[in-house]
């Protein structure tokens, strides 16, 4: 496995999350767009992954939204997928 099949791999553990919303998400989520992100989205969604599961929640559900432009973007990649579950 390379180094960089293992990031990935550590990013999709990393996106099972204790809530049931959250993890159908995130799990669309992996599926959809993982693949896909630029070296820098992926050090920015494992930043963002380390959030308490009640404020990604909050996020995903537009209830709030990150500082950061970056994970603005990668919020709205996660909405998008969840409105395809």
């Amino acid at each position: 496995m390379s180094p960089g099949d293992r990031l990935l791999e550590r990013i999709r553990w990393k996106c099972r999350r204790g809530m049931l919303e959250l993890d159908l998400v995130l799990g669309a989520f992996t599926k959809m767009h993982l693949q896909t992100l630029a070296p820098a989205d992926l050090e920015t969604l494992r930043a963002l992954l380390e959030r308490p599961d009640p404020e990604l929640l909050d996020y995903v559900m537009g209830r709030d939204e990150p500082g950061e432009a970056r994970e603005r973007a990668l919020v709205t990649l996660m909405r998008g997928a969840a409105t395809c579950t």
